[in-house]
């Protein structure tokens, strides 16, 4: 009887020591009041698509109009475009089309990449919005124009009050309204003609989550000729998009279209988004 007694009080104090580990275990993991916060949701994106086959051979033919005139086997070659150079193809790849003519030279660069966060608390979307706006910070794009109020016009004196009445003499021309900055090539001194409002760099809605357009006009080297570059960035979740998209005229007193340049590349930026819409 003494030894069955021995064993049952060695047996509760090894229940006693085994329930008092597991409970000290639970008290370090875990503070008093606090409970562990959830993990960031990751990105929607885990793979990025082959970025040189992302545009058409028909979207490639109107973007560079040059290679039409090339024989069969260049266009081929042309049309499958160069890759980029990257070393973490999950995570950044590219691709390049070129193509001159004697009126003009057109070169397209289509970029994307998968942004991911490391850091628990941050989300892969938080993370390549904060990426995106660093990019926009950086183009530094003009701040919206705010049209002011029309004044009605004034109510004529009714007749008979006595006002002498004047005769009114030919319109003089109006001035028109400044619209912003101006297409002038970099240190060419000489501005060119207005840029329209509808043109300006800007945001772009309905383009992703966030988009936004920027719009370059340089000198091309030494020559007198002027590069005209338009981007487009735009975020859908965790991939960013980089379209670039330039021109420069073959002859020297010649300026790159704006409108046909920003609406090509609009067009091709729809495409890309629709794309990545279509792989979720």
């Amino acid at each position: 009887m003494p030894g069955i007694a021995l064993l049952a009080v060695l047996a509760a104090g090894a229940a006693g020591c085994s329930g008092g580990t597991a409970e000290g275990d639970s008290a370090l993991d875990a503070k008093p009041g606090e409970t562990a916060a959830p993990a960031a949701q990751p990105g929607k994106y885990r793979t990025l698509p082959e970025p040189c086959r992302s545009v058409d051979r028909a979207q490639l033919k109107a973007m560079l109009p040059g290679a039409a005139a090339l024989p069969e086997d260049q266009q081929q070659k042309l049309f499958a475009g160069e890759p980029a150079v990257t070393y973490d193809t999950d995570r950044r790849i590219g691709c390049r089309w070129k193509a001159e003519s004697p009126d003009s030279a057109h070169q397209l660069v289509v970029d994307f990449e998968r942004v991911v966060s490391y850091d628990t608390a941050v989300s892969d979307d938080d993370r390549a919005q904060a990426v995106y706006t660093e990019l926009q910070d950086a183009a530094d794009l003009p701040a919206p124009r705010t049209t002011a109020p029309e004044t009605p016009p004034a109510t004529p004196p009714a007749s008979g009050t006595g006002t002498p009445s004047q005769t009114a003499g030919p319109s003089a021309p109006t001035a028109p309204p400044a619209t912003g900055a101006s297409d002038s090539p970099s240190g060419s001194g000489t501005p060119a003609a207005p840029h329209p409002e509808e043109l300006q760099p800007r945001t772009l809605a309905g383009l992703g989550d966030a988009a936004f357009l920027d719009d370059v006009l340089t000198k091309a080297g030494t020559a007198s000729a002027q590069d005209r570059t338009v981007s487009i960035v735009f975020r859908t979740s965790n991939v960013i998009v980089r379209i670039t998209y330039g021109e420069q005229p073959g002859r020297t007193d010649q300026a790159p279209d704006s409108a046909t340049l920003q609406d090509r590349a609009q067009a091709l930026a729809r495409k890309l988004a629709e794309q990545f819409s279509s792989s979720e």
